[in-house]
């Protein structure tokens, strides 16, 4: 397929334009500079720049133009010039390369205004904002967030030594190659350093305002910003990776004393690292390290300290800084805070809960699409009951078998056990240190077992509330656990980048597994019990015979993280939802790839396989659902209901549901053989972390970032 970037052009994505040369609707080349031939449009939403995807022979890049509404102003053109200009002179992986010429002119048909282009290489990952999205919010562990702080302060001191700064970092502005290295991108507001612009600071002179909001410091918001400003911009993102809070949230920011408390939302770092990502936000420039020479001397020393704990915190000597937010400062667009809602709207709903619409509204992933629209939503009311008690947000839930239980898991470092039918608390499991990641129940619900970002599992004994095995060994978050069919065997996978294999039984871990090069995302056990199937951002999936802890196969195709896996109902076959946007579907006892599902526009989040094995299911962050023939791989419908990224799916056994939980703040139930909608669940005042659907299929519970767990009756 050819895409038409003359932005007048009356239909430029027209499907048939596959090996023409010229755009048969305005006459346009399809062709630019004799190599690059457009494909598709990524994103025309910045305000500034269209970003598109070429073809150059058998690569891919990324064409990047500028907004012909912005032609005739002569600052917008010359700051796209300058970064065509800046990445030119940057040679480093963590910077985009640039193809020659840099920039240029494409003249369309019958249009007097050029559109001013350059290509860069196409980075094979995502912005550190879409792979937060990605790992459901994961919080990075203290060791990674040095190693990264490392790489961008390194791509800074070679962009500071080239005379320019950069002006807007932020999460979206910070990609991960599969590799694991961070690349700066978006240079478009990059400031060279000269004598004139500095002597400018201070005075009256003309100086070009950047500002991004949460991320920009107090000098740049008035217009003045130096190369120290890149320093400000650089903690507030690692207190975002840090912290998962959005930066004006009234639990870390005071607007009283002005003081900005992030601290003790990252509880497990140490001191000399909190010390000094405060002294990267300082709020006078002045106050913040000089230049990145020093920043990159200190995280030598942190690591150095942090290897010899005996060493103490005097070595650094961090000045001690007050940190200040300004009150007039924007809001970051990114996150929505959790909604409070007053206790007696929640008493209101639970009396008339007309379960309808729910459209929550978000910021991101716009992609252009044509999809399936269903019909109206058919009215049906579903009890629901909201459980209340944590103090941070839930992100899993367990329903035991029987009905009789659920259990949540928050970060507010605790599992809650309720009883199902009454809501009440019945007891709280304290222990952990930090957010408790994942929860999972015994088959039996004598046992409960729980990951922790404090590097730990937890077996605890549902009679007594204590705790059976105190399991150590990962070196990093923990934040996934499951359980074999004969709850003999438990694995975990942390961001330390091992999978981890448990006797339950004993606590003993009896392999650990190691060859995955980046996170594990996610992992399941074979129908059979005796193969481990892992995925990662490593691009890989990997098979491992569980008795053993021996690699079996090492699948390769993807190209880009993989998210999530489910198996086909015979235990053939697993399908691997991924971010390069596509599911594959493998056969397990040979590790062959059978076919490739595409259509996506975005990163697959995941993907499930009807009970009868003759569909596949795929929720997108372009917002969609789709569904395929499992045997053919065809495409049957796109389901376009949800206002946000579609995160988790689920069939009911009957093969006639399917069930989908949104960061709309919905969950939406689907007739599986037409797509139509039959229910929308609403109530959650924020987006779902995680919904279980119980054994017998009566209940729906969901934890949100609301702190609240709510249980939906979808059945008599």
């Amino acid at each position: 397929m050819s895409y038409c970037i003359n932005p007048s052009c009356p239909n430029p994505q027209d499907s048939t334009l596959t090996d023409q040369v010229v755009c048969p609707h305005c006459g346009s080349s399809l062709v630019l500079l004799g190599r690059y031939r457009v494909v598709s449009l990524l994103s025309s939403n910045s305000g500034f720049a269209v970003i598109y995807e070429v073809e150059d022979g058998t690569t891919h890049k990324i064409l990047k133009t500028l907004q012909a509404r912005h032609n005739e102003s002569k600052k917008a053109v010359e700051l796209f010039k300058q970064e065509a200009a800046v990445l030119g002179q940057l040679d480093h992986p963590g910077v985009p390369k640039i193809d020659p010429p840099g920039y240029f002119q494409f003249f369309p048909k019958n249009v007097q205004e050029p559109v001013h282009c350059f290509v860069m290489e196409k980075i094979d990952g995502p912005t550190l904002y879409d792979w937060m999205l990605q790992q459901g919010h994961l919080l990075i562990s203290e060791q990674q967030a040095i190693a990264w702080l490392e790489q961008i302060a390194e791509i800074l001191h070679l962009v500071h030594q080239k005379n320019y700064f950069h002006r807007d970092i932020k999460l979206q502005n910070i990609m991960l190659r599969s590799t694991g290295q961070l690349v700066l991108i978006d240079f478009g507001t990059a400031r060279e350093m000269t004598y004139t612009y500095l002597a400018q600071i201070g005075s009256s002179g003309n100086i070009t305002r950047i500002s991004s909001a949460g991320y920009t410091p107090p000098e740049q918001e008035k217009g003045h910003a130096v190369p120290q400003s890149d320093f400000y911009a650089l903690g507030r993102t690692f207190v975002y990776l840090l912290t998962g809070r959005k930066l004006t949230d009234t639990d870390i920011y005071n607007p009283f004393t002005d003081e900005f408390c992030w601290r003790e939302k990252a509880s497990d770092i140490s001191p000399a690292l909190a010390d000094f990502i405060d002294h990267l936000m300082a709020h006078r420039a002045i106050d913040r390290p000089k230049d990145t020479q020093e920043i990159l001397d200190t995280l030598r020393e942190i690591k150095k300290q942090l290897a010899d704990p005996a060493t103490t915190a005097t070595t650094l000597r961090l000045p001690a800084t007050k940190i200040q937010f300004s009150p007039d400062s924007p809001t970051l667009p990114e996150y929505k805070p959790p909604r409070k809602i007053p206790k007696t709207w929640w008493g209101l709903g639970l009396i008339g809960l007309t379960l309808l619409g729910g459209y929550g509204i978000w910021q991101g992933y716009h992609y252009l699409t044509l999809h399936f629209s269903p019909p109206e939503v058919v009215q049906e009311v579903a009890m629901a009951k909201t459980f209340q008690g944590h103090r941070g947000l839930v992100n899993a839930i367990a329903i035991s078998h029987n009905n009789q239980i659920l259990v949540s898991a928050s970060e507010d470092q605790t599992l809650k056990v309720w009883d199902l039918d009454t809501g009440e608390l019945l007891q709280t499991l304290t222990g952990h240190t930090s957010a408790v990641r994942d929860v999972v129940l015994s088959d039996d619900g004598q046992f409960v077992v729980s990951a922790s970002s404090d590097r730990r599992i937890k077996i605890w004994d549902l009679n007594t509330g204590e705790v059976r095995h105190n399991l150590t060994g990962h070196v990093s978050f923990v934040n996934h656990v499951i359980l074999s069919q004969d709850q003999q065997i438990l694995v975990s996978i942390g961001t330390d980048r091992t999978l981890r294999i448990w006797d339950v039984e004993t606590g003993e871990n009896l392999h650990t597994l190691a060859e995955h090069t980046s996170f594990i995302n996610d992992m399941l056990i074979s129908s059979d019990g005796t193969q481990l199937i892992s995925a990662s951002a490593d691009r890989t999936l990997k098979i491992w015979d569980i008795a053993t802890g021996e690699l079996l196969h090492n699948l390769v195709g993807h190209s880009s993280f993989v998210n999530r896996l489910t198996l086909s109902p015979d235990g053939q076959f697993v399908a691997s939802a991924s971010a390069d946007r596509t599911v594959k579907i493998w056969n397990i006892a040979t590790g062959e790839l059978q076919q490739t599902l595409t259509g996506h526009t975005s990163f697959v989040n995941d993907v499930v396989i009807s009970p009868d094995g003759k569909l596949v299911a795929t929720a997108s962050a372009d917002k969609t659902i789709k569904v395929w023939d499992f045997s053919t791989g065809e495409e049957r419908y796109t389901i376009d209901g949800h206002a946000n990224y579609v995160n988790r799916l689920a069939i009911t056994q009957d093969g006639q549901t399917l069930i989908s939980s949104s960061a709309d703040q919905t969950i939406r139930l689907w007739n599986l053989a037409n797509g139509d909608i039959k229910r929308v669940l609403t109530g959650h005042g924020a987006p779902i972390n995680d919904f279980v659907l119980s054994r017998d299929e009566r209940y729906i519970g969901t934890g949100s970032e609301s702190s609240e767990i709510m249980i939906w009756t979808i059945a008599p």
